[in-house]
C-alpha cells in the first residue's frame, strides 16, 4: 500500500493529534506522511469565529486537498467539524474519546466559577460565553482566539484571569497543572464531538486504504456517541458560532443530553432522550428542542451574528 498522506492544521495541538494518528497507523503496518495545511481559522485571528463564518472555518482548505488527492485523509478535532459534509466527502473514523469536560485554566489555582468572585475569563466559544452568562452572570468574558499556547501567553500577560477550554486539548498539551477547576457536564454540556479526533476522506479514496485506516483508528463506542450527537447538530444546522451542545453516553440504550442557549444566556433549552439507534436518537432530541422554542432561538442567533 502506498504512503498515506495525512493532512492537518499546523498548531501544536493539531500536530499532536496528527502524530497520534500517524503512530496508530504505523503500528498497523502503514507508512504515513504528515502534510501541514493552514486554514482560514488559523489565518484570521482578529475576528471572532462568528464574524468570519462558522462553516468549514477550520476544514475548508483540508477538504480541497482531499478532493484533489494531494492528501488521502485529514484529521480534525471532531468538535470543529461542520454539521454537514459535502456529498463527495465522508468521516471514516473517530478516535477513542478523551474526557469531555470543559476546564477553567489559570495561573491562580484558587479561582472557581462557584466562588461568586468576579474575574475575567477568555474564550472564543459562543457556547461557553452564553453558559457563563446563564450560570455565572458575575463573570466577565473577553474574546480569545488563537492556539492554546497563544491563549496561555495572553493569560500570562494579564488579558484575562482564566481561560475556559476543553480538557482534551489541555491534557494532550501537558498543561493539566494549570487546571483550576473541572467544570461539571451537568452545567456545561460540551460541544458536539468534544474530546475525539475525526478522520475525513474523499469518498473516492481507495476502498482498501479506507478500510484499513478505519480498522486501525475507529473506536466503536465513541463513533456511536458521535453519530447521535452529529445527527442532533445536523438537524439544528449548528456550526462553531451557534451555541448548540450535545453529549451522548457510552451505554446502550444511549442517553443523549443536548440543547441550545441564547447568545445572552437568558434562555436555555436542554433535554435528555434515550434509545438504541444513535442517529434516530439525535433527530428525536433535535425535534424536541425545536418544538420547545429552538426554532425561534436559532433564528434570533442567526439574525444577531
Amino acid at each position: 500500500m502506498s504512503v498515506i498522506k495525512l493532512g492537518t492544521r499546523g498548531s501544536k495541538l493539531a500536530l499532536w493529534q496528527a502524530e497520534y494518528i500517524k503512530e496508530t497507523l504505523e503500528n498497523g503496518g502503514l507508512q504515513v506522511e504528515i502534510v501541514i495545511i493552514n486554514t482560514k481559522g488559523d489565518k484570521i485571528l482578529d475576528r471572532s469565529l462568528a464574524k468570519i463564518g462558522s462553516k468549514g472555518v477550520f476544514t475548508e482548505e483540508l477538504e480541497e486537498q482531499l478532493r484533489s488527492g494531494e492528501i488521502d485523509i485529514a484529521q480534525h478535532s471532531a468538535k470543529d467539524l461542520q454539521s454537514e459534509l459535502a456529498e463527495d466527502l465522508e468521516l471514516i473514523a473517530f478516535t477513542e474519546r478523551e474526557k469531555v469536560n470543559d476546564v477553567l485554566v489559570s495561573f491562580d489555582k484558587s479561582l472557581s466559577l462557584e466562588s461568586g468572585k468576579t474575574f475575567v475569563v477568555g474564550t472564543s466559544s459562543t457556547r461557553r460565553v452564553a453558559m457563563l452568562k446563564h450560570y455565572y452572570p458575575h463573570i466577565q468574558t473577553v474574546d480569545m482566539r488563537g492556539n492554546l499556547q497563544t491563549r496561555l501567553a495572553k493569560l500570562e500577560s494579564g488579558v484575562c484571569d482564566a481561560l475556559l477550554l476543553a480538557y482534551a486539548g489541555v491534557h494532550r498539551m501537558g498543561y493539566e497543572e494549570h487546571i483550576a477547576e473541572l467544570i461539571s457536564t451537568e452545567k456545561f454540556t460540551p460541544a458536539v464531538g468534544q474530546g475525539s479526533v475525526a478522520i475525513e476522506c474523499a469518498k473516492s479514496l481507495d476502498p482498501t486504504k479506507k478500510a484499513k485506516i478505519r480498522e486501525l483508528c475507529n473506536h466503536t463506542e465513541t463513533e456511536q456517541q458521535l453519530l447521535a450527537e452529529r445527527a442532533f447538530l445536523r438537524r439544528l444546522q449548528g456550526g462553531c458560532s451557534i451555541p448548540v451542545f450535545g453529549n451522548a453516553s457510552q451505554t446502550i440504550p444511549f442517553l443523549l443530553t443536548g440543547g441550545i442557549i441564547s447568545l445572552d444566556g437568558s434562555e436555555m433549552l436542554k433535554e435528555t432522550v434515550s434509545g438504541e439507534n444513535p442517529e434516530e436518537l439525535g433527530l428525536t432530541l433535535a425535534e424536541k428542542i425545536l418544538s420547545l422554542g429552538g426554532h425561534r432561538i436559532l433564528q434570533e442567533i442567526k439574525n444577531a451574528l
